[in-house]
């Protein structure tokens, strides 16, 4: 995408993940993990959620590391698309 492109869709998240899931067709579930303190002890805990992704080539495969992008609802669940895979597991 082009700069001017993306500036008229607006600022958009961007999230890294891991696929967890890719056996539906052109849809794959991925985790995204970050790092929070317990607000008493301190204490680094990871949390995780799941998001379903838009991937229009079935690139993505099982163990993957990838950056999604926010777009716009596609389906009931779908509001994610994929935009590279930055690691593969082979």
């Amino acid at each position: 995408m082009s700069e001017e492109t993306e500036k008229s869709q607006g600022l958009r998240k961007e999230r890294v993940g891991v696929v967890v899931s890719d056996c539906q067709e052109k849809t794959i579930i991925i985790r995204v993990d970050r790092k929070t303190a317990h607000k008493k002890y301190k204490k680094i805990l990871v949390r995780s959620k799941r998001f379903h992704v838009h991937d229009e080539k079935n690139e993505a495969k099982l163990g993957d590391v990838v950056k999604i992008v926010e777009t716009r609802p596609l389906s009931k669940l779908k509001r994610w698309r994929l935009t590279e895979i930055i690691r593969t597991t082979e």
